[in-house]
């Protein structure tokens, strides 16, 4: 049966719920000890006395061996596991943008204090991609990583080109559906999948890169006129991020919109799934595909972290150890469209070539060749309202 648990676990939200509903279901050698929330009146389905809003019973609890980490403040998240790992206590998470801002320092604190993080839950929900970066693509050379991440902007797109919604309408709909806040930026602009995409590459290539560096722009400039664009030539656009190796010592990473066609095998993701293409010189093609946002699928793989514990699982991060001659570079050229409001925005973009330009009464685009350094640098003028770009093939 391995080891019992005796677990803390903090937030009991969305996620805290399916976790909660998939684990009363199971006869596992564990126990969940108490519950820290930050609102203690509202109304809960559990005894009262399993909550508190004092982190101390938790983290002070010698009995607690374990610390289920739930909650949406990154800096409260990083504060608790930091914490409960020096403590000698175990921590699963699916706190992406906790996991991608601190992943090294994480890393050095499980090693010196001989505790393990788990957090496949904090990419992709019900898909297992972190633990097969680890275990099936341990020794694999990687080629390249990308798919859609984020199953709030994919909802999105899915009823913008399915149902012919218009943006903002399928926008509401997915907050409706509470597949995006009230404030979508997160979603919406790319951030949550580049916070994934850092973790992503950390175990794919054995690098820490600060997410800060990694370009996102999303698609809440998407217009009309993308969409008819797109349409017309067979085309549906995705967020994806990219984690690509080139010159066989250098990995890029970026999170774009992508016209794809009906041959991709994302092509056909759609709502609030998630899919992931893995690209590599032995395994070739392998696609991943499973819902990525709700209570039950996250909830899942948190469970999946909390029973490998049992067995004392901890990630082993072989690959950083021989990434030392693996750098992180912008050093990339891209084929993007591009449709701009004004004229003076493109005369301030530098693109090595441009192969298409339309000019039209409603609306501009060029398609053309431009470094993804060059997008870094002028990011504020090219995702301004008026402007939208994505990557083509």
């Amino acid at each position: 049966m391995g080891e019992r648990l005796i677990i803390g676990m903090f937030g009991f939200g969305v996620v805290g719920q399916g976790l909660y509903d998939i684990i009363k279901t199971k006869k596992l050698n564990l126990e969940i000890k108490k519950f820290v929330i930050k609102n203690a009146a509202k109304k809960r389905t559990l005894p009262a006395d399993l909550f508190t809003t004092d982190a101390e019973e938790i983290l002070s609890d010698t009995e607690i061996n374990t610390v289920v980490e739930l909650i949406d403040n990154a800096d409260a998240a990083f504060e608790i596991t930091k914490r409960a790992l020096k403590s000698g206590k175990n921590v699963v998470s699916a706190n992406k943008k906790m996991i991608a801002l601190h992943l090294e320092e994480l890393t050095q604190i499980q090693q010196e204090y001989g505790t393990a993080l788990l957090y496949e839950g904090a990419v992709c929900g019900s898909i297992p991609i972190i633990r097969n970066l680890e275990e099936y693509y341990d020794n694999e050379l990687l080629y390249a990583i990308t798919g859609i991440f984020n199953g709030s902007s994919n909802y999105i797109l899915s009823k913008i080109f399915n149902e012919n919604k218009p943006y903002e309408e399928a926008l509401k709909q997915a907050q409706e559906l509470g597949f995006a806040e009230s404030d979508p930026t997160l979603d919406v602009g790319g951030f949550d999948a580049k916070y994934k995409l850092a973790i992503v590459a950390s175990h794919a290539y054995g690098i820490y890169v600060n997410p800060d560096d990694i370009l996102n722009i999303g698609i809440d400039k998407l217009g009309y006129q993308d969409i008819r664009f797109a349409k017309e030539k067979g085309l549906k656009i995705k967020l994806l991020p990219l984690a690509k190796e080139i010159n066989q010592h250098q990995v890029v990473l970026y999170v774009l919109p992508r016209l794809i066609d009906a041959d991709n095998m994302l092509f056909n993701v759609e709502n609030e799934n998630n899919g992931v293409l893995v690209k590599a010189a032995f395994a070739d093609e392998q696609f991943f595909y499973g819902k990525g946002a709700g209570g039950h699928p996250t909830g899942s793989a948190v469970l999946s972290d909390i029973a490998a514990l049992r067995y004392g699982y901890r990630y082993e991060y072989k690959k950083h150890i021989e990434a030392s001659q693996i750098a992180y570079s912008n050093d990339y050229n891209l084929q993007v469209y591009f449709r701009y409001e004004h004229e003076n925005t493109l005369n301030q973009l530098k693109f090595n070539q441009i192969t298409e330009r339309f000019y039209g009464s409603d609306f501009h685009y060029v398609i053309g060749e431009i470094n993804l350094q060059e997008i870094l640098d002028k990011k504020d003028i090219i995702d301004q309202t008026g402007n939208f770009i994505a990557e083509i093939f």
